[in-house]
């Protein structure tokens, strides 16, 4: 009897490695669209996922408004409404500030032609192969659109085409797309359903609802730890005397908010402007300590004090995930890195093939 089993296991064994083999390839192949398709329509991704995190960071405040007796298609309108207007704001404010930065960029870019010629100048006096004039202390260099600059903007220009296009859909398409999402959102979640089997559709309600709680509160707490930020940064360049404190806090801010690497990112801005202001390294020095100490305290205390339960991604997972999404997508793929795998998470979590996925991802 064992001598006749023993072929039929062997046969069983062989059959379910194929078909193992099989679906493998399949998810593979599905993954490797999805990734082509996300980078070579960047533009309408981007939009679909914005549109998604503020709905549900929205969805709330549209909840609490029908607990008041107001329709959910109004009060929909209502936050696509206010939500416009502070984002309109905020971008007047920035495009005033912006324009004032402009004015002076004559005095700004001599500096750092100058700071460049210096540094340049001392590494070609090294390996003997100088050929650049030197640069005399505190005398700034000519402010002139140099060839070398024009090529540069050009260059910027072509590049940025792919963002100008996203950022034209984001503009026109996000509010919309927004308030259907909110005021559909009964008849998007009983659709979603459908699409599966009735077998499922418990634990896909699960997964979804799950979701909607991680993006939510991580959309919501990490804007409250960002205006914190960028009010501690435009505080501290007030302090010190650096012009346009609130532009510059509002950039430093938002760099310092990426994770591991904004502690440095941060730096750079405030550093611009420094450069045509003071010239000992003990400014640039305070400069980096007070905004590194910034970035400790708002990712690495309180950060993970509001999102970290919710959000269980362990570091390997969000430095690959920020290293990914910023290669596909850009500063775009760098802000929405973390939302995109914290989805991943959940999805794995939920899916008992996908669960050492789910676990690996996991803090």
């Amino acid at each position: 009897m064992p001598a006749t089993e023993a072929p039929g296991e062997t046969k069983e064994t062989k059959e379910y490695v194929r078909l193992a083999g099989s679906t493998f390839s399949l998810r593979v192949i599905a993954a490797a669209i999805i990734l082509l398709f996300a980078y070579y329509a960047q533009g309408v991704v981007i939009t679909l996922v914005l549109s998604i995190l503020l709905a549900y960071c929205l969805d709330p405040l549209v909840e609490f408004m029908e607990r008041w007796r107001i329709p959910r298609t109004v009060g929909s309108m209502i936050m696509v409404l206010l939500l416009c207007a502070v984002l309109g704001a905020v971008v007047y404010g920035l495009w005033t500030r912006t324009s004032d930065f402009a004015e002076s960029w004559p005095k700004y870019s001599g500096a750092w032609r100058q700071a460049v010629a210096s540094v340049e100048a001392k590494f070609g006096g090294i390996d003997g192969r100088s050929s650049i004039a030197p640069v005399t202390p505190g005398t700034p260099a000519p402010a002139v659109l140099t060839p070398r600059d024009s090529e540069l903007l050009r260059t910027l220009v072509v590049r940025g085409i792919g963002s100008l296009y996203a950022l034209f859909l984001e503009i026109t398409f996000v509010p919309f797309l927004v308030f259907f999402m909110l005021a559909g959102k009964r008849e998007a979640w009983h659709g979603t359903l459908q699409l599966f089997p009735a077998s499922r559709r418990t634990r896909v309600k699960e997964t979804l609802e799950d979701l909607r709680v991680v993006l939510r509160d991580y959309v919501l707490w990490m804007t409250v730890v960002t205006v914190m930020v960028i009010s501690l940064s435009s505080l501290f360049f007030w302090v010190i005397g650096l012009e346009y404190p609130v532009l510059t806090g509002m950039v430093s801010g938002i760099f310092n908010m990426v994770p591991y690497i904004g502690a440095v990112l941060a730096w750079l801005p405030p550093f611009m402007l420094a450069l045509a202001k003071w010239q000992t390294i003990g400014w640039f020095v305070l400069i980096a300590c007070v905004l590194t100490g910034i970035h400790i305290f708002a990712l690495n205390l309180i950060a993970p004090q509001l999102v970290g339960r919710r959000l269980r991604l362990n570091a390997v997972a969000i430095t690959i995930s920020l290293l990914f999404w910023g290669w596909v997508w850009g500063g775009m793929g760098l802000l929405l890195a973390i939302p995109i795998t914290a989805t991943l998470r959940v999805v794995c979590d939920h899916t008992d093939s996908l669960k050492p996925i789910g676990r690996w991802l996991s803090a």
